[in-house]
């Protein structure tokens, strides 16, 4: 694993007349919005014409394995799904009592979360469906407006309400599994019974039955085979539903992947806007105007050589300093549209070079394991150096701190944070709309903090295969 940890100061920066732009430009690599990922399904697609081959659910390893997951259920389902009760009612009825039963309610809400992630990852892990992790859902909105926008799309959130569903009924066949197995034991102590009990009667444990000593051999034998075949029946049961229940349906699939192309393709062309904007306005007010000076310095020049030769030499020496001028914003422009280093030597080194050029302390951590894919890279290093340029010029930060790493060996998250004076917020075709729009053409997701008087923090997250 490799890890970087620097501080870098902002006076290392390389020397250019006043007028030459505050900062690098970000870099601009034209987003091409990949093609989503593939929808959850519950297996590969088959060749036409041919039945698809989903995960084996009466494969006698996930039959056993869910019949044991039942019967623990049962003990544990009745207990989680108190638990939400419980939270629920105690929080609806103490919201009169100086909202207290807020907290409760915000309890129940990460509850839900909780319960129906540990579902989907225990259908998932016996079944293999292929279901997508599950993460809580955040709101783009910063402050307590987005705290609350967070925790209603969490309390509305479909996986979570999936994963309870499916809980409470797999807590009913749960207490079913549990009595098959008492009248199983009883069966089988029934096919014993003459070396214990010779007459009377025997009764059949988790029934009102009650068998007569000389019958008991016969039946404890249809009573095993019975409970048997009836826990088979449920775990079967358990495969059927839960695939009904968890596994997206193939038109929500599709539906969920036609949003996300739409999105994705949306944000791609507004990137592309605003960077063109902003390469358009920074010809026009910086390189063009620079150039203009050059040739009229130049022509003044050509005009004295013969009759004033010292003034010649002082302006060409003067249009030779706004040519070197120009290049520096040459390259600027141009480390803008494309990083080399991104592509040499991955995020960590471009990263590094970033922050070594800003005029803010920037404390940079950076810890990954490898690469990923090109756009994904590019989209969280112009998220960064856009942050680092914003809190330069707009928050008047005094430090700022960037932190990469990578989640779950699929997700490039990225948080920056600076001591300014916040206040920020997304404007059209502003530098955060232009970071929001490049991460939705990558897949990601952005988040930004940033309340009146500071500090400022932006998250934003990418699949690392985008």
């Amino acid at each position: 694993m490799r890890g970087i940890r620097a501080s870098y100061r902002g006076d290392m920066t390389l020397a250019s007349p006043p007028d030459s732009p505050a900062s690098p430009a970000p870099p601009i690599v034209p987003p091409t919005p990949s093609a989503p990922p593939a929808p959850p399904t519950a297996a590969a697609p088959a060749a036409p014409g041919a039945p698809a081959a989903g995960p084996r659910i009466a494969s006698p390893g996930r039959l056993a394995g869910a019949i044991a997951q039942l019967a623990f259920i049962g003990v544990v389902g009745p207990v989680a799904l108190g638990m939400l009760a419980v939270l629920l009612t105690v929080g609806v009825g103490l919201i009169p009592l100086l909202g207290i039963g807020i907290l409760f309610l915000v309890a129940f809400i990460y509850a839900l979360f909780a319960i129906g992630w540990l579902e989907g990852a225990r259908v998932d892990g016996l079944y293999g469906f292929g279901l997508p992790p599950r993460r809580p859902r955040t709101s783009p909105k910063p402050g307590f407006g987005g705290l609350m926008h967070t925790l209603w799309l969490q309390a509305i959130d479909p996986n979570a309400w999936r994963g309870i569903a499916h809980l409470a009924i797999s807590t009913i066949l749960g207490v079913l599994t549990l009595t098959l197995f008492s009248v199983l034991a009883s069966s089988i102590a029934l096919l014993f019974a003459p070396l214990y009990a010779r007459t009377g009667s025997l009764s059949v444990a988790g029934t009102d039955l009650s068998v007569p000593a000389a019958w008991a051999v016969i039946v404890g034998l249809l009573l095993a085979l019975v409970s048997a075949a009836t826990l088979i029946g449920v775990g079967l049961l358990h495969g059927v539903l839960a695939k009904a229940i968890m596994v997206p349906s193939r038109e929500a699939q599709l539906a969920e992947q036609a949003r996300t192309s739409s999105a994705q393709r949306a944000g791609a062309v507004r990137a592309a806007d605003v960077e063109r904007t902003r390469i358009e306005r920074d010809l026009h007010d910086g390189v063009q105007p620079r150039l203009v000076s050059v040739g009229m310095t130049l022509g003044l020049a050509q005009q004295k050589i013969d009759d004033d030769p010292a003034a010649a030499k002082e302006l060409i020496a003067e249009a030779h300093t706004s040519t070197k001028a120009a290049i520096t914003e040459l390259r600027q422009l141009a480390r803008g549209i494309h990083a080399s280093v991104l592509d040499d030597r991955g995020l960590d080194a471009a990263l590094s070079a970033l922050a070594s050029r800003s005029h803010v302390p920037v404390d940079l951590d950076v810890r990954l394991a490898g690469r990923c894919s090109r756009d994904a890279e590019a989209a969280v290093y112009f998220a960064i150096a856009e942050s680092l340029t914003n809190s330069a010029k707009h928050a008047r930060a005094g430090r700022t701190r960037v932190v990469v790493r990578l989640r779950d060996g699929a997700t490039l998250w990225a948080r920056v944070e600076d001591d300014g004076i916040g206040g920020a917020r997304f404007v059209p075709g502003g530098g955060l709309d232009g970071i929001a729009n490049r991460i939705a053409a990558a897949g990601g997701q952005v988040r930004l903090d940033s309340p009146a008087g500071g500090p400022t923090s932006l998250e934003v997250s990418v699949p690392c295969a985008s």
